[in-house]
Order: C-alpha cells, then sequence, then structure tokens
C-alpha cells in the first residue's frame, strides 16, 4: 500500500537547564544540524540554534575570522553578546563562524566542530572528524560513523503511530532508506530502475517493504518507486505528510540503504540491525573507504535483491563523542563531572 503523510521539523532543543550557554550554528543543511543536535544531545546540553548565512568570505577563507572586524556571519539569527560558553558547527561553511565567535568572546567559547574544516586542529578545542579524514591532534576525535540524536527512545516514540499501520504486514519487514543525486553521485534512470527491480526481488521473496524517501529524493524517482512498486506489501512514502522514516528504523527487521548517505548509513547501522548498502551508482573517495570500512566491521553488506539474516553491535558513536564533549566541558568548569 501507497501512504502519503509531511515532515515533521527536527528538534531544535532539548529539556534541561541551560547551563553552560551553548549556541548550535546551521547554514539550514539538514545533515549536519542534525550532527550538531545529536552530539548536544549526547553530551547533556541545552543548545540554542543559530540559524545563519555564512558570509562568502569566511567560507572561502575560514582563518580570516580571526582577525579583528571580520562579521561571524552575513545574515540570519543575530550573534551577539551574551557570547555563549559553547559552541557546536559541522562542515567547513561554518567553521569560519565559529572562530569568529571564539574571537569575539576573547577566546572564552569552547569550540566543538565536527567534520574537517581544512585548518589547523588546534584552532578548535574539540575537533570530530570521519576516521578516514587526516586531521590528527591531542584534540581530534575520529569517527566511524556520523553523530545523530535518534537513540532508542526517540525510535520507540517514533514507532508507536504507525504500528497499526505494519501490524498486518506479511514479516520481515524491510526497511528502505532511499537518499538522491549529489555533487558527486548521480541515481540516473536506469540506476533506479535496476534499484526498484531488487526490490521487487525481496517483495516477491515474502517480504514486506517500508519505503522512506528523503529530501534529496527527486521527483522521478519518487514516481519511479511509486509506480514500480505498486502491488507491493509494505509502505511507499514520497514525501508528502509526516515523515515515517524514524517509525521505519525502529519497526523493520532489516534495513536498505542507498550508499550516497553517510548520515543514513550511520543511523541505520545504530540499530544493531542487518544493513544491506544499495549501491545506486558507484562510489568514490571517501565514501567509498567508508562504506569499505562498515563492510570490513561487519555492519553492512552489498544490496543484491535478497535479505541475510546476521548480528553486529551497534555503530553507536554519538554517546562515546558526546561522553568525551562532556567530560572536557568538566575539566573547564562548565559541566558537572559525571
Amino acid at each position: 500500500m501507497t501512504k502519503m503523510t509531511t515532515e515533521p521539523a527536527d528538534s531544535e532543543a532539548f529539556p534541561g537547564p541551560q547551563q553552560p550557554l551553548t549556541w548550535i550554528l546551521t547554514d539550514g543543511t539538514v545533515g549536519m544540524r542534525i550532527q550538531c543536535l545529536g552530539l548536544a544531545k549526547a553530551a547533556g546540553l541545552t543548545p540554542i540554534v543559530k540559524h545563519i548565512h555564512p558570509s562568502r568570505l569566511l567560507r572561502a577563507l575560514p582563518a580570516l575570522a580571526c582577525l579583528p572586524g571580520i562579521p561571524a556571519a552575513a545574515g540570519g539569527d543575530p550573534l551577539t553578546a551574551p557570547w555563549p560558553d559553547v559552541v557546536i558547527s559541522c562542515g567547513r561553511r561554518t567553521a569560519g563562524a565559529a572562530l569568529a565567535i571564539k574571537r569575539l568572546s576573547g577566546g572564552h567559547a569552547f569550540l566543538a566542530h565536527i567534520q574537517d574544516p581544512r585548518l589547523d586542529p588546534r584552532r578548535f578545542d574539540m575537533l570530530i572528524v570521519p576516521e578516514h579524514d587526516p586531521a590528527r591532534g591531542p584534540n581530534v576525535v575520529t569517527t566511524l560513523g556520523a553523530l545523530n540524536p535518534h537513540d532508542p527512545a526517540v525510535l520507540a516514540t517514533a514507532a508507536r503511530q504507525w504500528e497499526p499501520e505494519v501490524a498486518g504486514l506479511p514479516r520481515p519487514l524491510v526497511g528502505v532508506m532511499v537518499g538522491g543525486s549529489n555533487k558527486r553521485y548521480d541515481f540516473s534512470a536506469d540506476a533506479v530502475a535496476r534499484f526498484i527491480g531488487q526490490l521487487r526481488a525481496v517483495s516477491e521473496a515474502g517480504a514486506s517493504l517500508l519505503v522512506a524517501a528523503s529530501r534529496r529524493t527527486d521527483q522521478a524517482t519518487r514516481a519511479a518507486l511509486r509506480d514500480g512498486l505498486a502491488g507491493c506489501p509494505g509502505i511507499v512514502w514520497t514525501g508528502e505528510g509526516e515523515n515515517p522514516y524514524l517509525a521505519f528504523l525502529a519497526l523493520a527487521d532489516a534495513l536498505v540503504v542507498t550508499s550516497d548517505s553517510v548520515n543514513m548509513a550511520s543511523e541505520a547501522c545504530a540499530t544493531g540491525k542487518p544493513v544491506h548498502i544499495a549501491t545506486v551508482e558507484p562510489e568514490a573517495g571517501r565514501l567509498a573507504a567508508f562504506h569499505a570500512q562498515l563492510r570490513a566491521d561487519g555492519y553492512t553488506r552489498p544490496f543484491e535483491g535478497r535479505i541475510e539474516s546476521w548480528s553486529h553491535p551497534p555503530l553507536d558513536e554519538t554517546p562515546r563523542v558526546g561522553a568525551l564533549l562532556h567530560r572536557r566541558l568538566a575539566e573547564r568548569g562548565l559541566l558537572a563531572a559525571s
């Protein structure tokens, strides 16, 4: 069956006392904001999300943020005193803004930055980078998977309202998380058709498909999924109404994830369920290295039109990195030691 239902906004704050004063910097890139929210939550912080428009100057040359007179951003939410105790940012686009806030705060703000901004790591108090990035140093923390705020309680809550929808479906339930084209990865019509054929083979073997398109899934791919999987037991969600992505992660017995998204693969592996990576188009560079490491460590297997069963421990980087951040903030006197 096909269920059309809108996507809720991501949560931007978590309950608890707002000490220390924490800002998350985001330019609107959802995957990066999700990582910042996950780190803040795992560290026990209550963040204020600052939506900013990074200046072209600092996007190109973020190191210039250390010079007097350079504004932190070119627009968006105001970045003014009182300056934060902690800044969490992600990606090169917001790195310059974080460095500018450090300067404007008189060096007080603790900078926790996710992803390698290709700057001297010593400019940040904590730099969290993928294992296959080159940055290293005493303040550098490496991760295999991306961070996220989707702990088991969040997934269980998301699953609750979808449980009646899947109750009568044949098992196993196979969650299918579909991404889309980006500057290094193209969802061609032929590749999508091949992928849909593989999904139909899974359905014909007796499984039900819980398919969730993402923000990046183009309209042609959404239509191909809807039409190509018509008649297959399950749910095909193509972008209208409430997004079942988290619910499908929780409810599925096994998962299929397209290989374009590090975030989606990481979130799937964090469930501990069998994760099959669908190479809609061949990966290259750091994305290829990331998937090779997931396979080598036993988290994933290639998707070839069938579902396999195996077990692996959850890829749970978020609590580990959050605990490290909490400890470092406690050493600064900004949080109580746990």
